[in-house]
């Protein structure tokens, strides 16, 4: 892009402000100002005066004119920064705003940003960040649905029993797992609007032809527009199914083989590098932890591990999380001391966990209801959920490097990263932590 001198006079409410065409173009291509621009970035006008009315708010003008300016956001104490939101919307300029609030996502440089509470308190069951910088949380048989300026939208309220998973489809959707409601043949999955919480789509499990009722677990969603779910019937629909994002019809169904935990499982991951799905069924949920593989393609389990058979002392047996980590073909799992342990998936009928202990870390008074801990991966970094903290590792060796913590609302029973920021939900108070991390120096 060319250096821009031409000055430009603007009338926003009847106040005027003048700028130059290198500022507007700092707005992108898919803003109001980037419009006024043809395809070689030069300034397009209709009049001989270079001025262009605007009928909107002046004093959030000047504010996001100051923003294009120097890439530093100051909102004067005096202004809401909801109305201020609502016109870098009308502009096109949301990113910029949320770029200026808060950087790129780093673990290590997080800071608590804020704290919201929940309607009730207690048995919140999972938090869910959104694409865009909001979240939502499963508490009941109910989903609260915050927007990135944590604005709360109408909840979905479900007239089901608890609400076992939910996950966004895109910053317009959430899909719901619910269990199946005795005696009524319900159940399932749905598909509703975040800013409404109106149901728009119901997922069905069709097993020999017919549409059954059942009680459906965790989600997992892949690149190519499918989402995953466990699946729980009356019959024999145990196991995996499969829905197309667009049209919502079952496409695949991937039945839980004899002595295996398909349909119970705690966790699902999809792995774009191997076209597989993660499938995680961990203590205390069943007796013993079964972890697999599965390739739709070829209809198999092409890895598992589990530690049926073993000594009921040995550090597998208190397996409380798992995930999936591509790059160095191995799967992480935590036990509740937040010892990490790592499997090699190259050997296809699994391996013995190699453990890194770190209980002797851990430092402090137990609570009195602990939570089991978490995992999450998100660009390099490890991050694992204990009591009420998150810690941090970084590295080929996983070194801890900092840790996440704050002393209200108890325990954290769940953690989300998504939209740059952490999302950290605490059991006793239904309270929830937005980390984020701070945006970088402007030099």
């Amino acid at each position: 892009m060319g250096i821009q001198k031409d000055r430009v006079r603007f009338n926003v409410g009847g106040r005027i402000f003048e700028t130059t065409a290198t500022t507007l173009a700092n707005a992108g291509r898919n803003s109001l100002f980037g419009a006024m621009f043809d395809e070689s970035w030069n300034l397009q006008t209709d009049n001989n005066s270079n001025e262009y009315f605007i009928d909107r708010n002046p004093d959030c003008f000047a504010v996001l004119l100051d923003l294009l300016r120097t890439h530093e956001l100051y909102c004067p104490p005096n202004m809401s920064e909801k109305l201020l939101y609502r016109e870098a919307l009308y502009y096109g300029l949301l990113d910029h705003v949320r770029s200026a609030k808060w950087g790129p996502f780093d673990g290590n440089r997080l800071w608590l940003s804020r704290t919201v509470a929940g309607q009730a308190p207690g048995d919140g069951t999972a938090i869910r960040a959104g694409p865009d910088g909001g979240c939502c949380v499963a508490h009941g048989c109910m989903v609260h649905v915050y927007d990135w300026m944590l604005e709360e939208h109408p909840p979905i309220n479900l007239d089901y029993q608890r609400v076992n998973d939910v996950g966004w489809l895109d910053s317009e959707n959430l899909v719901v797992s619910v269990c199946e409601r005795l005696g009524r043949g319900d159940g399932g999955m749905g598909l509703f609007s975040t800013s409404s919480g109106e149901l728009r789509d119901k997922f069905q499990v069709s097993h020999e032809n017919q549409v059954k009722s059942f009680t459906a677990g965790a989600l997992s969603f892949s690149s190519d527009y499918k989402i995953f779910s466990s699946c729980k019937g009356r019959s024999n629909e145990y196991g995996i199914g499969v829905w197309d994002q667009i049209t919502g019809k079952q496409t695949d169904f991937f039945y839980e083989p004899p002595g295996w935990s398909l349909g119970d499982a705690d966790k699902l991951q999809w792995l774009n590098g191997s076209n597989c799905l993660l499938v995680a069924t961990l203590f205390p949920r069943k007796d013993n932890c079964y972890i697999s593989l599965l390739d739709f393609r070829e209809k198999k389990m092409v890895w598992s591990w589990s530690d049926m058979g073993a000594p009921i002392t040995v550090d597998e047996k208190r397996v409380r999380d798992a995930i999936a980590m591509e790059e160095s073909n191995s799967i992480c799992v935590v036990n509740e001391y937040e010892d990490l342990g790592f499997i090699d998936i190259r050997n296809s009928r699994g391996s013995s966990v190699r453990w890194s202990s770190r209980s002797k870390l851990m430092k402090g008074k137990m609570p009195d209801e602990p939570c089991y801990p978490k995992l999450a991966l998100h660009e390099g970094q490890l991050f694992s959920s204990m009591n009420d903290s998150i810690s941090v590792f970084c590295g080929p060796d996983w070194v801890l490097t900092s840790r996440l913590r704050r002393s209200y609302g108890g325990s954290i029973c769940d953690f989300s990263i998504g939209g740059d920021r952490l999302f950290a939900l605490h059991s006793e108070e239904n309270v929830f932590d937005i980390w984020e991390t701070p945006p970088a120096p402007i030099i």
